[in-house]
Parts: C-alpha cells; structure tokens; sequence
C-alpha cells in the first residue's frame, strides 16, 4: 500500500492539492502534528473542496506517534538525498510504503533523516531552485511507485465521457 506522510505541514493549500493527488491515487494520507492550519480552515477545504470526504487519513502527534503505528519502508525526501527518487524499486503491491515529505520551511530534521541514509532521496533539479514545491514533488513521486506498479486498480480511460470521447 502507498502511503504520503507530511511531517508538520504548513501551508493549507499544498496539503489540499496533495489530500486531491491522494484521492485520485487511492493513497493514504498521514499528518504529523503541529499542523500549521486547521483542518477546517477554508483555503484547505477549497483547495480539495469535492473530494475530502473521499480522503482516507490519519493525523498524529508527533512523528514518534507515526512510527509506532506504522510499519514498512519508509522514504525520505530531502534537498540533502543522494538518490533519485527513481532509483528505489516500489514494484511490490504487498510493501507498505511510506513516502515522507517535510514541513516547507525546513523539511525533515537531520535527526529523523540521519538514521536511514540509504533511503534518503532527492527529486533531480537544477541548482537555481532550493526544492520544488510539496505538493508537486508528492505528485511526482507517487506517480513513479504506481507507474512500477502498473497503476494498481486506476483507471486508465475517462469514465464519465466515455474512451470514444475524443473519436466523436
């Protein structure tokens, strides 16, 4: 199972993207406390407005909290990583995966990051920004672990309009 864990998020409107990405991915998502908004804070809701009630989550006190209830491989992402994001197989559907992304302002601590180097990873970017935004970074990786898992259960053609859409 995928797993996204946001580690003391703090801008509403990238975990409202992400809680979206998570829906449509069929990911869990996982919220470690102190949370820099309130659930029920509006710019959260509008930014995944139709799909929250879809959101399967949990929220935790502190990333001690996390570990204890959750267990599998856990991933780091990190400006600091050695690895790309690519460089690790998620290909098995049995593993509980934990993909963990860090508060925007400073990321993950060096204490959390430094007991598993090997699992440390950075997405590849050029030297003129820091880091790419949470929300796209989520994106990006969890889209690698269903791609290795050839998208799970997703589907692969618009169900509303129909696979002939475009022919019509």
């Amino acid at each position: 199972m995928n797993n996204i864990v946001l580690f003391e998020p703090e801008i509403p409107q990238n975990t409202g993207n992400i809680m979206r990405t998570c829906v449509a991915t069929n990911t869990k998502l996982h919220l470690i406390k102190p949370l820099g908004f309130s659930l029920d804070d509006k710019y959260l809701k509008r930014s995944g407005v139709n799909y929250i009630d879809k959101l399967d989550y949990e929220v935790y006190e502190n990333f001690d909290d996390f570990v204890s209830k959750n267990k599998g491989i856990y991933y780091y992402f990190t400006r600091y990583g050695r690895k790309p994001h690519t460089s690790f197989d998620y290909s098995n559907k049995d593993n509980n995966l934990y993909f963990i992304f860090g508060k925007e302002s400073t990321g993950i601590p060096k204490e959390i990051l430094k007991n598993d180097l090997d699992h440390c990873m950075r997405i590849p970017m050029t030297d003129n920004v820091r880091a790419l935004n949470v929300s796209n970074s989520v994106a990006i990786v969890i889209y690698e672990a269903l791609r290795q898992q050839d998208y799970n259960d997703l589907l692969k053609e618009e169900p509303h309009k129909g696979k002939d859409y475009l022919e019509k």
